[in-house]
C-alpha cells in the first residue's frame, strides 16, 4: 500500500454519483500559487435550486429561482470568505463563525469547537471548512456525527505544508446511498493540482455527476503579493 499515492481529481471524482460537497486545497505545481476549490451537489428540488455569485470578500450561494425555495437555512450561505490570515472555505454558516474568531485573534479550532454536523438526521452532513494561509499551506477540518443517533459530535483536524503540485480533497460523503448516505471516513485525500486554472476547473466540472453537480467555484492565488483569478461554474447559469 502506498500511502502517499496522489491521483488526479477526475480519477477521485469518475464513477462517483455523489461525493457530496467539497473542498479542495493545495499548491501549483511551480509552487508559485495557492490553489482553492469548491463544488456543491444536489438530489432534492431544494438542494439544485442553487448557484454560486461573487461577493466583495468571496462568494455566496443563491436561490437560482426564489419560488422554488422551501428552507434556506442549510443551503443558504458564505462558503467562501477571506480573512486577514488567509482564505476560508467551508460547506456553511461555520464560514461566518470562522471569520469572526479569527478577525478577533482567536483560533479557527477554537471556532469550529463551537459548531456541530448538520441537523439533517439520519444523514448528520458533517461540516468540511479548509483555510489556506497566505504562503500556500492550509489546514481542514470535519465535524461529524459520533453515533448513527447524531448524539455527539466527533472533529478531526488536519494541517498541511505547502508542497508543490500537492492538494488535499475532503467531501462530505464517501458515495451516493439510500436511505442513508455514508460520511466521509478517514482523512483528506491526496490529489494533483494542475498548474493551469482553466484545464482545472474543467477537469473537476467534467468529473462531477452532470445530473447532481450544481455549482463549482476555484481560485488561483500568486503567493507573491496575493493577486488572484478565479471561475465560477453553475449548473443554471
Amino acid at each position: 500500500m502506498n500511502v502517499y499515492e496522489t491521483i488526479s481529481m477526475q480519477e477521485r471524482l469518475s464513477g462517483n454519483t455523489y461525493p457530496g460537497r467539497g473542498i479542495v486545497l493545495g499548491v501549483t505545481p511551480d509552487g508559485r500559487q495557492a490553489v482553492a476549490a469548491y463544488f456543491i451537489m444536489g438530489r432534492s428540488v431544494n438542494s439544485r435550486n442553487r448557484v454560486f455569485v461573487e461577493e466583495k470578500d468571496g462568494i455566496r450561494t443563491q436561490a437560482h429561482d426564489p419560488s422554488l425555495m422551501v428552507d434556506p437555512s442549510l443551503i443558504i450561505y458564505h462558503p467562501v470568505r477571506e480573512a486577514g490570515c488567509g482564505l476560508i472555505v467551508t460547506n456553511g454558516d461555520q464560514t461566518d463563525t470562522i471569520w469572526e474568531y479569527l478577525s478577533r485573534g482567536e483560533s479557527w479550532e477554537n471556532a469550529l469547537r463551537t459548531r456541530r454536523f448538520e441537523h439533517d438526521g439520519p444523514n448528520w452532513t458533517p461540516r468540511i471548512s479548509g483555510l489556506q494561509a497566505r504562503d500556500g499551506s492550509y489546514k481542514m477540518s470535519i465535524l461529524k456525527a459520533a453515533d448513527a443517533q447524531g448524539s455527539a459530535c466527533a472533529r478531526f483536524f488536519y494541517e498541511y505544508p505547502a508542497l508543490p503540485g500537492l492538494g488535499h480533497f475532503l467531501h462530505t460523503y464517501v458515495c451516493d446511498g439510500h436511505p442513508v448516505i455514508p460520511t466521509f471516513q478517514g482523512e483528506p485525500e491526496r490529489t494533483v493540482i494542475p498548474q493551469d486554472i482553466d484545464a482545472f476547473t474543467r477537469e473537476l466540472w467534467e468529473s462531477l455527476n452532470a445530473d447532481n453537480r450544481i455549482s463549482l467555484f476555484v481560485r488561483y492565488t500568486e503567493l507573491s503579493g496575493g493577486s488572484f483569478e478565479q471561475r465560477i461554474l453553475n449548473k443554471h447559469q
